[in-house]
């Protein structure tokens, strides 16, 4: 009994300490979501729930309210970036999300505060969202998400905030974008406003490499990626690539998955140039592709 007494104030005593850097955010009609007080001055949201640019608002945890301006966002990653003039409040203690592990003790903490505990149901290594952004670390975690806790902390045991929760990124998980993640996309969006990223101007199609074009492309798997489709005027297409070219490898790596291609490019910015090794019409060739920048979403 002891024990879980223990515990239990152990967790309301990290909700405490989170709790002040914790705000609601009113960017869209009706339900607010919730906001970090990254840094002073800074507050990070989802940008999913981001739907108004201006007269946006910010309740602190005592109620009082201030004017937000959006600073910028990135939809790859879900998050938003606000500037508050009201600065005069605890920011987030940050702790290590690299050292989450599976079954960790973590709370989802929401404005008011609200809080939902659980665990760390699964880690994993670098990933690409749906929305093409590039996040750190896959963080799954077993808790509920209620109505408005997007963009609220992850917290773990010692109070710390270790990432930022979100509904949009996946219909069917509860993901946390890590705190790693949220730190590089807010020093990259006060910076520059935007986060850029490098691609090929390509659709690519895996596809079974026979024994005889294996032998002409040294190193290569079973599979490679066909080329299905070239934007026009994109950086592939500048480079010569064509229809029907099978890309065997990205800068001296194999390619099976489209997947991996984005793996090659994670950190590479656009100018930068790659070395793409490809079969066509039964020939080795290499090519060289200057990355070009990834055409933002529309919303």
């Amino acid at each position: 009994m002891q024990t879980l007494l223990s515990l239990s104030n152990d967790l309301a005593a990290a909700v405490e300490r989170t709790a002040g850097a914790v705000v609601a955010v009113h960017a869209r009609p009706r339900l607010p979501s919730t906001g970090v007080h990254w840094r002073p001055g800074i507050v990070v949201t989802a940008e999913h729930t981001v739907r108004v640019e201006e007269e946006i608002r910010v309740a602190w945890p005592d109620g009082r309210a201030a004017r937000a301006s959006l600073v910028a966002r990135d939809p790859g990653t879900d998050l938003a970036v606000l500037r508050v003039g009201d600065a005069d409040w605890p920011v987030a203690q940050v702790g290590d999300s690299a050292a989450l592990k599976v079954g960790n003790l973590v709370l989802a903490v929401g404005h008011g505060p609200r809080a939902s505990w659980g665990v760390v149901s699964a880690v994993g290594g670098p990933w690409r969202t749906w929305r093409g952004g590039e996040v750190d670390r896959f963080l799954r975690v077993d808790l509920v998400l209620y109505p408005g806790f997007s963009g609220g902390p992850l917290v773990d045991a010692s109070g710390k905030v270790v990432g930022l929760v979100t509904s949009g990124l996946s219909r069917q998980l509860e993901l946390a974008v890590p705190a790693s993640t949220v730190a590089r996309i807010v020093d990259e969006l006060l910076a520059t406003g935007r986060i850029s990223r490098g691609y090929l101007g390509l659709g690519l199609q895996a596809v079974t490499l026979p024994e005889p074009l294996r032998r002409l492309a040294p190193g290569s798997g079973a599979q490679s990626l066909i080329v299905v489709s070239v934007e026009a005027d994109g950086p592939a297409a500048g480079a010569g690539v064509m229809l029907g070219d099978v890309l065997v490898a990205l800068e001296g790596r194999p390619l099976d998955d489209p997947g991996d291609v984005q793996a090659v490019l994670v950190g590479r910015r656009p100018g930068t140039a790659v070395r793409a090794s490809l079969l066509r019409a039964g020939a080795p060739l290499d090519v060289v592709i200057t990355l070009g920048e990834r055409p933002a979403r529309r919303r």
